[in-house]
């Protein structure tokens, strides 16, 4: 009787017990049919943001997963383009045959070549004086494209035509659009092969050289290896990320290989965080949104990236990626629900605080900056003089109609003169001493 009694409660158990159904909404989709609607130009905003994503997540090889800051990986992105761009103009020629799907290869290539190159003398060291020498070998390679005009282009860059050779599948790579897919399977494919290495023996061994190289050395494993080895492979998938940009832009500069572009691939990577896979990920979407869409908005885009990047180092060193992460205990816990209301007011807060440091920013740049192309602005649709102190705010459509109010007051006041003084004559244009000339009007 025992037994059937326990049976009973076990199957009331089974019967009564709550499962829980976590059904996520396909974010990506809703993010990229809303750019799509919003801008314009979405497919040229997704093709960078796919490349930028390959060249972020290709320095994270360094800075997330072993520990190397690195100023100069723009280099391995820059020299990958440079010989993709020249193989695809030998190809345009007729002396080389190759499809332009795979010159992302010859770029990656290219890439890893500079990588074992490069990477033998920057290896040797870690830390601050790895950074410092990268920082060296950027500056040199920068310094040589304006030396060797004949590989570089000089200041004007290389250019070339994308729509060489015969179409496969119809794919000639002249709209825009089929330049996007194709940047898009080359990202997703790396993205793959990223994620796959950071599970081999190489890549967990890697963290631990990041982690504690003494212990590592101690085990028997020779760091300055591990670090050789992790700079090619990262250095073949920048590569990659340059040939794709070659493709796209069609030209290839001395900014390739700068130090401007070694400085955005870093702030993309911390912004997202760096400790996160996907972080990189993150970040350069944000990147890309600055320095494409917030750049066509505001010509002071780079002191709003500079405020935002400040922010993230003071209040989330991990990046956005740690506080998605650190939302995952509580949605597992069902408890996430319960702090939608404090993050709605803190966004809220936030907003207000945002909209009063934008309008700020607006105001000084236009009156301190761009006051030779006259003060007159407008915000959220609404003109005002930036100017003028004491402005009334009002939309353009009131200005329009007070315009109108005082013309035809201004209009009235011309055919009545004397509306105020109905008993005062008007002045002679030529002054009282012609009026009194004149004959006086008998009464």
């Amino acid at each position: 009787m025992s037994m059937e009694t326990t049976m009973q409660q076990r199957r009331e158990t089974v019967v009564t017990g709550r499962t829980m159904r976590y059904r996520p909404m396909n974010l990506a989709r809703w993010a990229i049919w809303g750019l799509t609607v919003a801008l314009g130009f979405a497919i040229t905003l997704m093709s960078q943001m796919g490349i930028m994503i390959i060249f972020a997540l290709s320095y994270n090889m360094l800075l997330g997963q072993t520990g190397m800051l690195s100023f100069g990986h723009a280099v391995y992105a820059g020299l990958g383009a440079f010989i993709a761009i020249h193989v695809l103009n030998m190809v345009g020629a007729g002396k080389v045959w190759l499809p332009v799907s795979l010159l992302p290869v010859v770029g990656g290539l290219a890439g890893a070549f500079f990588g074992v190159l490069f990477g033998y003398v920057t290896t040797k060291k870690s830390g601050t004086t790895f950074a410092m020498i990268t920082m060296g070998i950027g500056e040199m390679v920068f310094a040589s494209s304006l030396m060797f005009p004949d590989f570089f282009g000089g200041e004007g860059g290389i250019s070339t035509n994308r729509m060489v050779g015969d179409p496969v599948f119809g794919i000639t790579y002249g709209p825009g659009r089929q330049v996007y897919y194709l940047i898009a399977v080359w990202c997703l494919l790396s993205m793959v092969a990223m994620y796959a290495w950071t599970q081999t023996p190489l890549g967990r061994i890697a963290n631990a050289v990041r982690d504690n190289p003494e212990r590592v050395e101690f085990i028997g494993y020779n760091t300055q290896r591990v670090r050789y080895l992790v700079l090619i492979l990262s250095a073949f998938f920048a590569g990659i990320s340059g040939a794709l940009s070659a493709i796209n832009f069609e030209i290839v500069s001395a900014e390739n290989v700068s130090a401007v572009r070694s400085g955005g691939v870093l702030l993309a990577a911390f912004i997202g965080g760096a400790g996160v896979f996907f972080g990189p990920v993150i970040g350069a979407v944000v990147f890309i949104l600055f320095a494409v869409a917030l750049s066509d908005l505001t010509k002071a885009w780079l002191l709003y990236l500079g405020l935002f990047f400040v922010l993230m180092v003071m209040f989330v060193p991990g990046g956005i990626a740690s506080l998605l992460v650190m939302q995952v205990p509580l949605l597992a816990r069902g408890k996430l629900r319960r702090m939608l209301p404090d993050y709605g007011r803190a966004a809220a807060a936030g907003l207000v605080l945002l909209a009063a440091v934008i309008l700020t920013v607006e105001l000084v740049y236009k009156v301190q900056v761009d006051s030779a192309n006259g003060t007159e602005m407008s915000l959220l649709r609404i003109g005002f003089d930036a100017g003028t102190t004491g402005t009334r705010y009002r939309p353009k459509w009131r200005e329009a109609r007070h315009e109108h109010r005082t013309g035809t007051e201004r209009r009235t006041q011309e055919i009545r003169p004397d509306r105020d003084h109905p008993g005062r004559q008007p002045e002679h244009p030529q002054g009282r001493a012609a009026c009194a000339d004149r004959p006086q009007r008998r009464r």
